[in-house]
């Protein structure tokens, strides 16, 4: 899709015209995935019925569940979930639910890990036509008491392992734990004694459907709730498997956290197709090349991070896990970066594929293998369904090559956080907080963030192009970049450097390394050693935490 923006004035029916040509995009890439794939009239009946009575996620559960009700749904680390027997768990939560009294509406808060627990909690909710409120696991206990009051949960469902961050919550409906220290705990306050005792028939059909409330990543401050309505488009699904290849019936392992955009949005994805999830409570490297390996994994879902810490893993075992099932490795959540986009491809070959987005804006770019060999640093052109401008300080469109603010508008409009405001809008696009440029083929890359932006001495200066070169040096894991004040230039790069296990590099060697290759403007003035970078579950780096080092 070329990046130019579209003309000022457009008329309704080109508009409508678009929008039925893009929805039939969908339509075809769902049905050649297999999300919609209707093996028989019954199949065809429960995906409309479950449609008008819970909406699209409720659809998606039930064609799947219609089509291969004994495939597993989910295998974590407790054993495997069919779709049948999924089906009548959650119905039996969603039932326990409404008769001790939650109904549509209501908030229901999530603080769970990647297990089967948290797909059954949110596909409760969605027969229940609550509010699911995705809980950040990383949350301390003022945090997420504070989060809980402003988003109204009224139930709490938590991993065992968080009872004392919870335990100032109040949630007058109940609290209930999902992963409990003893497997077979089946108490009246657990998902798996809601499952047990709940009454198995289908529940009564909602006053509304679902809504989903995701937390943005709070990299530069308090988490906020962006709330989003069930799409009424199949964007969410086809713009994504128009670039992907995933395909139903086959083994997703996914790693990255589900209460976050990317691993409920493949979660759900998941869901549809038909596909088992594969679920580890915790990361962990070794263990998930192993779940590769032993399911014979088609699909990988992870922020770069974790990419990698599997790749080091997978090179210290002497690369003994067959990994040649994999025909997605699919990245994103953070900036993947050339360096780490090179090394995948080199050891898995043609599999990666990295999308940009976010919360608000949801899906904006997806790049393919073929883009990544061209420009590895790039996130891709454009998905149907999606528009996206480079534009500067007085919202003009720039030329290919130069950098400018990114706005991005999608069929899933973001309805603005729960507790007030929104990005910044410009004709209908809203601000990713990016800043980024186009290539002469289409091919988007992400700059930096428009406020880590600094002068020095005078000079535009975006910390991404150093952090790219230094997470290329060979003896260097990771690198983060931030400005901090200087009293002759205004601003300096400070740079903070993870090495490689056992390697040697001193501050001196860095600064002569970005010599070599960049300005002396966007050299850094110090460097600064480090055993890890400070991360969100999600892998990006809190640039606010670095501040204070230093």
């Amino acid at each position: 899709m070329s990046p130019r923006p579209l003309a000022s004035a457009i008329t309704l029916p080109t508009v409508i015209g678009r929008r039925v040509a893009e929805e039939a995009a969908f339509f075809a890439a769902c049905t050649r995935a297999g999300i919609l794939r209707i093996n028989s009239p019954a199949t065809a009946k429960a995906g409309l019925s479950a449609y008008r009575r819970l909406g699209p996620l409720g659809a998606i559960l039930a064609l799947s569940v219609s089509r291969t009700p004994e495939r597993n749904i989910v295998i974590d680390e407790r054993g495997a979930t069919t779709f049948g027997d999924f089906e009548a768990r959650t119905n039996a939560i969603a039932n326990a639910w409404a008769a001790a009294g939650v109904s549509a509406g209501d908030g229901i808060g999530i603080m769970v890990r990647n297990h089967v627990g948290f797909l059954e909690t949110l596909f409760a909710c969605v027969k229940l036509g609550a509010k699911a409120i995705f809980m950040n696991t990383s949350f301390s206990g003022p945090q997420l008491k504070a989060v809980a009051e402003r988003e109204g949960v009224q139930v709490l469902v938590y991993d065992e392992e968080f009872a004392s961050v919870v335990q100032d919550v109040d949630a007058p409906a109940g609290r209930f734990r999902a992963w409990t220290t003893d497997p077979d705990d089946a108490g009246e306050d657990t998902l798996r004694g809601l499952a047990t005792t709940g009454a198995r028939t289908t529940p009564a059909a909602p006053s509304r459907h679902a809504t989903l409330i995701i937390l943005t990543s709070g990299t530069t401050g308090t988490p906020k709730g962006a709330a989003r309505q069930q799409p009424k488009s199949l964007a969410p699904f086809g713009g994504p498997l128009s670039r992907v290849p995933f395909r139903g019936g086959e083994v997703t392992v996914l790693p990255t956290p589900m209460f976050h955009a990317v691993g409920l949005l493949q979660g759900l994805i998941a869901v549809g197709l038909g596909t088992t999830l594969v679920l580890r409570h915790r990361f962990d490297p070794e263990g998930t090349l192993r779940d590769i390996e032993e399911h014979r994994a088609t699909g990988l879902v992870v922020v770069p991070v974790m990419l990698r810490r599997l790749l080091d893993a997978h090179d210290k075992t002497g690369r003994k896990h067959d990994l040649s099932s994999l025909r997605i490795v699919f990245v994103a959540g953070s900036q993947l970066g050339g360096a780490l986009a090179t090394r995948t491809l080199d050891t898995l070959g043609d599999v990666l594929y990295n999308l940009y987005g976010s919360t608000e804006v949801a899906i904006a770019t997806i790049a393919g293998p073929h883009d990544l060999r061209r420009a590895p640093d790039t996130v891709g052109p454009v998905v149907p369904g999606s528009r996206v401008r480079i534009l500067d300080e007085h919202g003009k469109d720039v030329p290919p090559g130069q950098t400018g603010r990114v706005f991005v508008g999608t069929a899933m409009p973001f309805e603005g956080y729960t507790g007030g405001g929104t990005k910044a809008l410009i004709d209908g696009l809203m601000s990713s907080g990016d800043v980024g440029h186009f290539d002469e083929h289409g091919l988007l890359t992400i700059d930096g963030r428009d406020d880590d932006m600094i002068v020095s001495g005078g000079e535009n200066v975006f910390p991404g192009e150093l952090e790219e070169l230094l997470a290329g040096h060979a003896h260097i894991a990771e690198a983060a970049v931030i400005g901090v004040e200087d009293d002759e230039f205004g601003q300096r790069l400070r740079a903070f450097v993870v090495l490689e296990e056992g390697a040697a590099l001193d501050e001196e060697a860095v600064r002569t390394y970005a010599k070599e290759n960049l300005a002396r403007y966007k050299v850094p003035r110090d460097v600064h050693f480090l055993d890890e970078l400070p991360r969100n579950p999600t892998g990006k780096v809190l640039k606010r935490e670095l501040k204070d080092q230093g």
